[in-house]
């Protein structure tokens, strides 16, 4: 009895709230957040659970980190009119719904290993470039497609993804993907020849 008392009573810490984090940035870099082209908030100790209102101070970022943290959700980045590199590598992201705000300016999304599966909301992003995201949780070629709906989308990594290690087992994954990506010049790290 005196284990589930002790349990009941320990309180689990907190997650670190963005505003916590801009603050301990800020001190740390000796300036303000607002103000900054680029903010890095990974890897928080207890880790970043949500993408709270916060982030919308920080309208002069172009580059912003939330990597290795416990986000769930893409959300409130309704203030970042310059963003155009959004790190959220090593989180728990299930879906690419919330990106809608930063859809003119984003041009390079960072999200490998998260733990989506659908890529439904990617089309917004009409301007981006660049989108890393190996080890997440893609399985079939009617959710790739949806990239094809990026315009100028010249760089993807998608290794680590069900898709890619079944087809890249078949050997003939770079084919599958030249085929649906028209505009791709790098996939994997490697440059596509056509």
């Amino acid at each position: 009895s005196v284990v589930v008392g002790y349990r009941n009573s320990a309180k689990m810490p907190k997650g670190t709230t963005i505003k916590e984090a801009l603050a301990k940035w800020e001190e740390k870099k000796g300036e303000k957040a607002s103000e900054a082209p680029r903010v890095e908030l990974y890897a928080q100790i207890p880790p970043i659970e949500k993408m709270d209102a916060s982030l919308s101070t920080l309208a002069s970022c172009e580059r912003l980190s939330l990597s290795t943290n416990c986000i769930e959700k893409i959300a409130n980045l309704n203030g970042l009119k310059n963003l155009k590199i959004l790190s959220l590598g090593r989180n728990n992201i299930k879906s690419l719904t919330g990106l809608e705000a930063v859809s003119d300016t984003l041009e390079e999304l960072w999200i490998s290993y998260n733990l989506i599966e659908k890529l439904k909301g990617i089309n917004v992003l009409k301007k981006l470039k660049v989108l890393y995201m190996s080890n997440n949780s893609v399985k079939d070629w009617g959710e790739f497609g949806k990239l094809a709906d990026l315009p100028v989308l010249a760089e993807l990594v998608f290794v680590g993804n069900p898709l890619e290690e079944k087809h890249s087992a078949e050997g003939d994954w770079r084919d599958q993907v030249a085929g649906r990506l028209k505009k791709i010049k790098k996939l994997d790290g490697v440059p596509v020849m056509r």
